[in-house]
């Protein structure tokens, strides 16, 4: 298959092309690689590799006419970036969306990465007919991209839940890569909301759904998906002293409020019928990344809880 891979320089982006190539695929990268080239030097071995230098937000119909999948990824990421960026949020994630969308042929299949975030702060155990009730600007700009891409006939959204673990392009924003990289390198964890409930998984797993849609297409045409498992819903008190048993460190429950209102539950029966489950675990991850943060410094990161 000829297959392209929006932001696939990105943090699962990069992991994604990686197994797609080892599958025999051909696979394009369209990235504008603001973050550099180095997360991408790997997959130089492969012959069927295509790079692609270039915004979403400037992409040209022979840019996709040859591909049979559209894995869509690219965009600004996560609550911080989106709330940093409102202007640039709304352009790249709802209107190059959108713009890109008009230019692909009716059979195209697009998959998009969409989020669970969008489930609000509800506080509720949330399925894919949950009413959205987005309380970020991320959560309100993944919503409306999302609609939009469903109403064509070939598309599958997958909602995923916050992703944990290492990759080539790594983000220490993510939640419980967050709460490791200060365990690890401030000896603790100050927690705002610690009842609060989120949903969590493994980007091998992340990465594993959407080679999972390929294989079961369809079954999974012009549907939406929360992706991940049930037993990854824990409040950010549990993530803590998950991390704290590994590490050591200090939990701090701070009285101020968190910007960060998500609060939710998620079921992920809908996705589990068809086959799809989750291998790797909290634990899993939270080792891998202390073995990361024993060495790994990033120059820039968000820091936030």
């Amino acid at each position: 298959m000829n297959i392209l891979v929006t932001g696939g320089a990105g943090y699962k982006g990069v992991l994604l092309s990686y197994e797609l190539l080892k599958l025999g695929h051909n696979v394009t990268i369209m990235d504008n690689f603001m973050y550099g080239y180095e997360p991408v030097l790997f997959l130089m071995q492969y012959p069927n590799l295509n790079i692609l230098k270039k915004d979403i937000r400037n992409v040209e119909e022979s840019d996709l006419s040859k591909q049979d999948v559209i894995y869509h990824l690219a965009g600004i990421s996560g609550y911080p970036a989106c709330e940093a960026n409102p202007h640039s949020a709304q352009l790249i994630n709802v209107e190059a969306t959108k713009r890109f969308c008009t230019m692909l042929g009716r059979e195209q299949i697009v998959i998009y990465a969409s989020t669970t975030s969008f489930y609000g702060k509800s506080g509720n155990l949330c399925t894919e007919d949950t009413p959205i009730e987005p309380v970020s600007l991320y959560g309100i700009t993944k919503y409306e991209a999302e609609k939009f891409i469903m109403l064509r006939e070939h598309s599958v959204a997958l909602r995923f839940a916050t992703v944990f673990g290492v990759s080539p392009k790594m983000r220490t924003d993510l939640l419980v890569n967050d709460f490791t990289y200060k365990a690890v390198n401030d000896r603790c964890i100050v927690l705002f909301e610690n009842t609060s409930k989120r949903t969590f998984i493994h980007i091998c797993d992340a990465v594993r759904a959407y080679l999972f849609v390929l294989d079961h297409y369809p079954s999974m045409k012009g549907n939406v998906f929360n992706v991940g498992d049930n037993s990854l819903n824990f409040t950010k008190q549990e993530i803590s002293e998950a991390i704290s048993k590994v590490t050591g460190c200090t939990i701090i429950d701070s009285s101020l409020d968190d910007f960060d209102v998500r609060n939710f539950e998620v079921s992920f029966d809908k996705i589990k019928s068809l086959g799809y489950g989750v291998e790797k675990t909290l634990d899993y991850g939270i080792q891998e990344m202390v073995r990361l943060y024993g060495f790994y410094k990033p120059f820039l990161a968000y820091r936030t809880i």
